[in-house]
């Protein structure tokens, strides 16, 4: 891992989110990366695009605004941000590493399906570059108090220098979740597994215009359940720093082998 004569890392870094441009998460990822590097970049979604996974634009065209020197918006997802940035705004010179994040909330267990801060960082990882997601949870039953931002912003750093220092595989992604508490109160981090939530406690929220249409909310109850040891939905509900390592290729190699032996040869003659 290079070094310059500061001390710090002689890397050129893409930060992204899906809160957009102008959230505190993403203000806070900048002062993480700016502990890192003095080569920092942000190209970010103009608004926020939270859920929107991996989705590509490409039934209307993409609008690039320059916010400052070294920051972008773009009107688009986060899938579409990191395209744009290293495909365009870097492009004579691709970015060492991606950050994405830092979301207000947590990405574990399903929601990394969902979510646009880890489908960053897996653009990042598809373009061949190491990508970090970064998430810091906030309170389950008393949602609107404010974000611990203080917890990511201090323990950041040395864990993405820990992480350069020891790689990764290059089609794997690290998702890192802070727990909600303040950077003195964590004990521990933990390299966990992706939990599983509970589904049912999705709900779906009708309402009624003012023109007397009905419309719809969608949104997951923030409930507390008791998962197992070694995921990441139980290292943030004790107060932990959760790693989760993920694999960009989807296929589950036990159930492949089972098919396999019962789906095989060539398929039925027609007549």
């Amino acid at each position: 891992m290079r070094k310059g004569a500061s001390g710090k890392l002689d890397i050129r870094i893409l930060l992204s989110n899906d809160d957009g441009i102008n959230a505190p998460g993403l203000k806070a990822l900048e002062k993480i990366a700016a502990e890192l590097s003095d080569d920092v970049w942000v190209v970010a979604p103009e608004t926020e695009e939270s859920g929107a996974s991996r989705k590509l634009t490409l039934t209307q065209p993409l609008r690039l605004r320059q916010v400052s020197k070294h920051r972008f918006a773009v009107q688009g997802t986060p899938t579409d941000s990191v395209l744009m940035g290293v495909n365009h705004v870097l492009k004579d010179h691709r970015p060492d590493l991606v950050l994405s994040g830092v979301n207000r909330g947590s990405n574990i267990a399903d929601d990394v399906t969902y979510s646009g801060t880890i489908a960053a960082a897996m653009e990042g990882t598809g373009l061949g570059i190491p990508s970090i997601a970064l998430s810091q949870a906030y309170g389950f039953d008393e949602g609107s108090k404010p974000v611990k931002w203080s917890c990511a912003e201090h323990h950041g750093p040395w864990l993405v220098r820990k992480l350069l220092e020891v790689g990764w595989p290059k089609d794997v992604l690290i998702n890192i979740n802070f727990p909600d508490v303040l950077p003195h109160a964590v004990e521990r981090v933990e390299v966990t597994l992706q939990g599983k939530r509970d589904q049912s406690l999705a709900n779906i929220v009708e309402r009624v215009d003012a023109r007397g249409n009905p419309y719809f909310w969608l949104g997951f109850s923030r409930v507390l359940s008791n998962p197992p040891e070694g995921t990441d939905l139980r290292a943030i509900y004790d107060g932990r720093i959760s790693v989760t390592p993920l694999h960009l290729n989807l296929t589950e190699e036990r159930a492949r082998k089972v098919l396999a032996e019962h789906i095989r040869g060539a398929p039925p003659k027609f007549d």
